[in-house]
């Protein structure tokens, strides 16, 4: 008994051409018989862009899930050596600190592909693939717990309405108004005077991180759902439902939460790289993970040595730039493909 079923009126909403298609054309032919996410999903399968992106984000998601197997395929891992092994530790030469083989004073080194840190001797491609484990992890945790927090607050606001909906828009608009950066940093040195002598503290850290974002980052969801149900709630399909007597929770997730598909995968899309991002530059801030392996953490690490080692800078920027401007590009061909009101 949901919306969907309303079949003239959403394969007319949902196609590319005018609202009075002639039901004989090759176009209404194409999308008869298919529901508004086969449409979607064959218009992204349609643009190139998307699918590049997509193989990005791909490539990416692979290298987390099986960073493992790929640094054991290298030969590296994340295990420091004793320094003057590899580094030049010879301080009446030049190049102090900087490995002894590979960038950037000597040629390719197939043993550490992407080089080795200075001063450290870590290897660079365990950190860049554990790296891309990590900003992952965490965003898609995020995102994950944001997304569920903003649809069940927004479900509720939107539907219950009254005083239900005043105290959950006070809380959703109380919520915008904290300076993200300002709770953060508020944040970070409590968990690290309580936890930082701990043998969890890694793990404490990355849960406190997902926390963080997750609790600055339902709000906008939950004003989108609430919005699209305040619409959604005055539809006869709705009406019918509670005219049959039907439990307001599976008039919530049953009837509504289907209709809701677009709002929350364009949503989720957008979310996800923001949150990548945020990861990268609390990490550079040295208030996000500094317990593991991370891109801004690195970022970091390579800034002061820039001018004779810029491949250590670029190595994790290149990793933070392509996997967040993939996942902006696949967001913006996602809302264009689920939005029947966008035209390119």
């Amino acid at each position: 008994m949901s919306a969907d079923t309303a079949g003239p009126e959403t394969l007319g909403s949902l196609s590319d051409g005018p609202e009075t298609t002639d039901p004989n054309s090759k176009q209404a032919k194409e999308i008869s018989g298919k529901s508004p996410m086969q449409i979607a999903l064959g218009r992204l399968r349609k643009d190139k862009i998307a699918v590049v992106c997509a193989l990005v984000v791909l490539f990416f998601i692979l290298v987390a899930v099986f960073a493992d197997l790929i640094a054991k395929a290298f030969g590296v891992d994340l295990e420091t050596v004793s320094a003057c092994e590899v580094l030049e530790c010879n301080f009446a030469e030049p190049g102090v600190g900087y490995p002894k083989t590979g960038p950037p004073f000597h040629s390719f080194d197939p043993e550490h592909p992407f080089g080795l840190a200075p001063r450290t001797g870590a290897d660079n491609l365990a950190h860049w693939i554990y790296g891309a484990r990590t900003s992952l992890m965490i965003a898609g945790a995020a995102t994950l717990f944001a997304s569920v927090t903003g649809i069940i607050v927004g479900l509720v606001a939107g539907f219950a309405g009254g005083v239900v909906d005043k105290i959950l828009s006070f809380i959703i608009d109380f919520f915008l108004t904290i300076p993200f950066l300002l709770a953060a940093l508020t944040i970070a040195p409590i968990i690290i005077d309580r936890f930082g002598t701990s043998d969890s503290y890694e793990t404490v850290q990355i849960a406190s991180l997902i926390g963080i974002l997750s609790l600055f980052g339902w709000m906008t969801v939950a004003r989108l759902i609430r919005g699209e149900v305040l619409s959604l709630r005055e539809r006869e399909f709705i009406h019918a439902a509670r005219v049959l007597g039907m439990p307001t929770r599976r008039i919530l997730f049953r009837e509504l939460l289907p209709n809701l598909t677009a709002p929350i995968v364009i949503s989720i899309s957008l979310m996800l790289p923001a949150f990548v991002a945020a990861e990268a530059g609390l990490a550079f801030l040295g208030i996000g993970v500094t317990g593991s392996a991370s891109w801004g953490q690195t970022i970091a690490n390579a800034v002061p040595y820039w001018s004779n080692y810029p491949l250590y800078l670029w190595e994790p920027l290149i990793g933070v730039v392509a996997l967040v401007l993939a996942l902006n590009l696949l967001g913006d061909a996602v809302r264009d493909a689920f939005d029947p009101k966008t035209r390119r």
